[in-house]
């Protein structure tokens, strides 16, 4: 069965159909909310505050081909209501890392570093880089125009490659 056959099952009240999308955009929904979002219990939170919302609104979705488009939007708007909330603060010390004691520059992943970067870099990386997104498609999720999308993403990346090059890594070049 295909996704917009499970979709139109959905939108009908089946509830198993929407369980089934969900299942199927959870990797998704999770990597987004990752980038935002710092834990993994806000990530959780905000996904399941996601589902539910968009469970109870299904049947406002007009185009079910931006079904993805609509339901990444829900969590990003979930995402940044979580962090009013919590008007949270990530302390400068979490960003410090001790020195290596081998002798040589500790070496930091890239994951790391993209969750260096302030959010909005950081989602347009996590979109682009970790979920595959076009650029076009991260100007409507994220409702911006696909020049802003581009300028985050440059300069997200000279910020990622002076973050590496700093660290002690030799060259990153991204495509």
């Amino acid at each position: 069965m295909n996704l917009e056959t499970i979709l139109h099952q959905a939108r009908n009240g089946d509830r198993k159909a929407f369980v089934a999308l969900m299942k199927h955009m959870e990797s998704d929904m999770y990597g987004m909310a990752r980038s935002i979002l710092r834990s993994n219990e806000d990530c959780a939170d905000a996904m399941q505050e996601a589902m539910l919302k968009a469970y109870k609104s299904l049947s406002e979705l007009r185009e079910p081909r931006y079904f993805k488009t609509w339901l990444l939007r829900i969590l990003i708007n979930e995402c940044h209501l979580m962090i009013r909330k919590q008007k949270r603060v990530v302390p400068v010390a979490e960003f410090i890392k001790e020195p290596s004691t081998s002798g040589g520059y500790e070496k930091i992943e890239l994951r790391e570093a993209i969750d260096h970067l302030e959010e909005s870099m950081r989602t347009v990386i996590s979109l682009h880089y970790l979920r595959d997104m076009p650029i076009r498609e991260i100007s409507e999720v994220l409702e911006l125009s696909e020049g802003a999308v581009k300028t985050r993403l440059h300069r997200a990346r000279r910020t990622l490659m002076d973050l590496l090059q700093n660290r002690g890594e030799r060259k990153v070049t991204f495509q």
